[in-house]
Formats: C-alpha cells, structure tokens, sequence
C-alpha cells in the first residue's frame, strides 16, 4: 500500500495482481487519475479490455461498487489477512468461486462455462476453508 498512488504505482499494482495470464477481459475504473494512460497501457499490455465510466455517471460506477461490496461482504470481512501473500492467494481463490457460480444477471448461467451435470449424488466442496462451499455431481 502507499499513502500517495501514481498512475504509475497503479498499473504496476495490476500487473502484480493478475501473474501468469489471469488477467480479466475487462477491467471497469472510474476517471480518477491514478487510472490514467499508464493504467490502460499496462491494463491493455494484459490482454485487458479498460473501459472507464462515464463522465458524471454515477450509476455506472454501481457495477465495480456492487463487486468490491460482493468481495468484502462474503470475504475479506470473514478472515484476517496474515500478509500481501495471503490475501492475494484468498481473492485469487474467491475470484475463481466467484466466477463459477450461478449470477442472476446471467439468468442463472456463471462467467466461466460450466458443464451441466445429471444425476448422481450431489457433493459438497469447502472453499475458502469452509467460508463457501461448491456442489457438483458425482459420476
């Protein structure tokens, strides 16, 4: 963490956060300039798409508030943080629960294909230690 981000520290915070192509294809932020060009050279240098909000349109902003709300409510505000390390580990792990599981906006489909699974007993897998739990069907 720094008390002053530049566009600078940013685009190297995000290079940081998504090693070995696990970047998102999209990437939404606000107009703020720590998210200037620098940000979106290094977000594109990704394989990232930026889009950036519009001006004065606070209800597009919704989308990455409703998010980062998402991953505090059901994360970070369930565990403590032994280190940068840790943390990263846990939100690389939530991100992939996260993106696995079914979202009302998709009218119930998951941003990452998922293969349908019929009969079989259906099993429970602990994520994130317990926090989360995924279900499939056993063959």
């Amino acid at each position: 963490m720094t008390a002053n981000p530049t566009a600078q520290w940013t685009a190297q915070q995000i290079v940081e956060a998504f090693p070995n192509d696990t970047a998102p294809r999209y990437l939404i932020h606000d107009r703020d300039g720590i998210c200037g060009d620098a940000f979106e050279r290094k977000i594109k240098a990704l394989g990232t798409t930026p889009i950036r909000i519009g001006r004065k349109k606070p209800k597009q902003n919704a989308y990455a508030e409703r998010v980062i709300g998402t991953i505090r409510r059901e994360c970070t505000d369930h565990l403590i943080a032994l280190g940068e390390r840790h943390l990263l580990r846990v939100l690389l792990q939530f991100v992939a629960y996260y993106n696995q599981r079914p979202h009302t906006a998709l009218d119930g489909d998951s941003p990452l294909a998922r293969r349908v699974e019929h009969g079989g007993d259906i099993v429970s897998t602990p994520v994130l230690g317990g926090l989360h739990h995924t279900y499939c069907r056993t063959a």
